[in-house]
């Protein structure tokens, strides 16, 4: 089985699949409410310049999440 690695880990322009959400309940359910769920496709798409936001395409649309709610999204 392939480690967990941090979304902000993968280089632009990867894909992986989201294993595990690590943001507390009450912020989770706003990432869930976007899609983010476990199981789902996710690609890297670019860090802003200074490396916060990062944009992420899920489910065909893209997204932009803070890098410090990116880094409790794991995925292999």
């Amino acid at each position: 089985m392939e480690p967990l690695v941090s979304l902000t880990s993968l280089p632009p322009g990867t894909a992986a699949v989201i294993a595990e959400i690590r943001i507390p309940p009450a912020h989770r359910a706003r990432l869930l409410e976007m899609g983010l769920l476990v199981g789902t496709p996710v690609e890297l798409v670019r860090f802003a310049p200074l490396g916060d936001p990062v944009e992420i395409r899920v489910r065909g649309y893209n997204l932009s999440l803070r890098r410090h709610e990116a880094e409790q999204v794991m995925v292999r």
